[in-house]
């Protein structure tokens, strides 16, 4: 089946990916570029479009909080990011308008997660989650073949964990909830609590067993809640290979036998796994955002 051309934006918070194709093998146009005012950043973004084929249809994975509710007045806006200036911003609004093509719109890791169930881990599942873990934390989730939304989408970065203070002194960095998975577990928190950036800290530094302690944990909650066939976990923190192997023998840990999968109980190494689509993932699921408006 011949697919159409369509664009993919993937709005983060520190660089803009933006890309013209039909999927993984077929990009046919791609830049980036740092994230600063909105208007330099929406311009920059619509003239890459303006220089490229025609597309049906543009795809926008963004950081949030965002409103992907299409019956919302606010569609398409960030709404209250900490990001200076682009609290409030109609991205998907001035995207439209400017190419004139509809624009299908999600957060970052609810777009990552649509471009892995269809070209990369998560083909063939019907419910699972897509995680990153950087610079922040976030999470995206398919259940029962649809993207996870509600009252607005999922903010799995923000729930609360166990904190042993003695264990671990540091208080966190969210600006809104102090000790909460990303105040704990992103990179600046790493870099906050061991005084350096993670990828200069040794494989056998103690921070990296704090790391996977914390992400267990996490995991422990979204398994019990959501249920998920498979769990992927993209971003810069995961790129350390020893993260991976300790996060899925902690998980086992903390579940301690509760769920009775196969999958969990002996075949962990195929349940929490890595991107598929490596850190290509974000920009390709826009293109996938990009079909569902044209559908």
């Amino acid at each position: 089946m011949k697919r159409d051309l369509v664009g993919g934006i993937e709005a983060g918070g520190t660089k803009f990916v933006c890309a013209v194709g039909t999927g993984p093998n077929d990009i046919r146009a791609e830049v980036r570029f740092p994230t600063t005012t909105p208007e330099e950043t929406i311009g920059r973004a619509a003239a890459f479009f303006h220089e490229q084929e025609r597309v049906t249809a543009v795809g926008i994975a963004a950081f949030g909080p965002l409103d992907p509710d299409p019956n919302s007045p606010t569609y398409g806006h960030i709404t209250t990011t900490p990001k200076p200036g682009w609290a409030n911003v109609d991205l998907a609004g001035e995207i439209g308008g400017t190419l004139g093509v509809p624009v299908g719109f999600d957060t970052d890791v609810n777009g990552a997660a649509l471009g892995e169930w269809q070209w990369g881990a998560a083909q063939g599942l019907d419910t699972f989650i897509y995680l990153t873990i950087g610079t922040g934390i976030g999470g995206g989730a398919m259940v029962n073949g649809r993207l996870l939304h509600g009252l607005i989408h999922p903010e799995m970065g923000h729930i609360p964990l166990p904190h042993d203070w003695e264990r671990d002194s540091y208080h966190g960095r969210c600006p809104y909830h102090g000790d909460c998975l990303e105040g704990m577990a992103s990179g600046p928190a790493i870099e906050d609590r061991w005084g350096v950036k993670g990828q200069a800290l040794p494989p056998d530094h103690p921070a990296w067993e704090l790391e996977a302690h914390y992400l267990a944990l996490a995991l422990r909650t979204f398994i019990c809640a959501l249920s998920p066939q498979r769990i992927i976990m993209g971003g810069g923190v995961m790129a350390q290979p020893q993260l991976f192997p300790l996060v899925r023998a902690k998980t086992q840990e903390y579940l301690n036998q509760y769920v009775q999968s196969p999958v969990i109980l002996t075949q962990i190494t195929s349940y929490i796994v890595p991107p598929g689509l490596g850190n290509r993932a974000g920009v390709l699921g826009a293109l996938a955002l990009a079909e569902t408006a044209v559908q």
